[in-house]
């Protein structure tokens, strides 16, 4: 099983992270490092989950040399202004206790900011030595077109996916333009553990239903961040790596007819995807991307 994804950047990614939604207090310590422990190298976390300082303490206390972690941070939508895009990665980094950041995304997108203006301010940080790579989350395939008209090397888009929310057209577009997917909720909640087609291979292969489906989306080249909270399912979760579906078996899940119903949905999401900018807001948006490569 493959266990590494390249990124435009240069630098690759572990297919297999671990996710810390929802993780809080001494707890997130304690389970960050059991993850680590069992072997997760990839840890997912964000300024709104609030448990910057637990990870970098685990990963501390872990002994695991920091260059061997690959870390990622988000950016929450109210911090995309250039000037708090470089205040926010200079308090994650001492909250994490680290020199830099592995990957960056945008954590939701916010039209009432130009996306060039932020991954600007991105590039800043790469350049900087802060940041090795950079990405977005919960990106529609119109948030990417105009991301990508920036002309900021856009490595990663972190989206919901799962077998009965696949978002297939978002997955062949980031491949053509070589932007790697990362799912979260990668088990739909748990509701994806009760599909017949799951349950019928996770008693064929004698693997957990989760090792199925977290397994479905590494031999897809998609990475795959679920959170466990519990030693079992930390631990049941890393076997994913441990073997392979046939093509056979890939394609009885390609075929689950996708339900279409997002598990994460916010109230300020923009998944319209002909949700088009007003005219105004496009020249602004034109006029932020044009300033924005005369610094690059």
């Amino acid at each position: 099983m493959r266990i590494l994804l390249q990124l435009k950047s240069g630098y690759q990614m572990p297919a297999l992270g671990f996710g810390t939604w929802k993780l809080s207090g001494p707890n997130a310590k304690e389970v960050v490092k059991h993850a680590l422990a069992v072997g997760y190298r990839h840890i997912d976390t964000a300024d709104h989950y609030g448990n910057h300082r637990e990870i970098g303490e685990a990963i501390h206390e872990s002994g695991i040399p920091r260059q061997e972690i690959f870390l990622t941070s988000k950016v929450w939508r109210d911090s995309l202004h250039a000037q708090a895009v470089q205040s926010v990665i200079g308090r994650f980094l001492q909250e994490l206790n680290t020199d830099y950041l592995d990957l960056l995304l945008v954590h939701w997108p916010n039209r009432d900011v130009p996306i060039a203006e932020t991954l600007g301010a991105f590039a800043v940080a790469v350049r900087r030595g802060n940041v090795r790579s950079l990405g977005v989350s919960n990106f529609t395939i119109d948030h990417l077109r105009e991301a990508l008209t920036t002309g900021v090397p856009v490595s990663v888009n972190q989206v919901e996916f799962h077998p009965s929310f696949n978002q297939r057209a978002l997955k062949d577009f980031c491949d053509e333009q070589g932007i790697v997917v990362t799912a979260y909720s990668p088990i739909g909640r748990g509701a994806d553990l009760q599909l017949p087609v799951i349950k019928a291979l996770a008693q064929k292969y004698r693997r957990s239903e989760s090792q199925i489906i977290l397994n479905w989306l590494l031999s897809h080249n998609i990475a795959a961040i679920p959170k466990a909270a519990d030693a079992a399912h930390i631990e049941d979760n890393f076997k994913a790596l441990e073997f392979e579906l046939t093509p056979e078996d890939l394609a009885a899940i390609d075929s689950i007819s996708p339900n279409n119903r997002r598990l994460v949905k916010p109230l300020f999401a923009e998944f319209d995807e002909g949700g088009a900018l007003s005219f105004s807001k496009k020249l602004f948006a034109l006029a932020a991307t044009f300033l924005v490569r005369s610094f690059l």
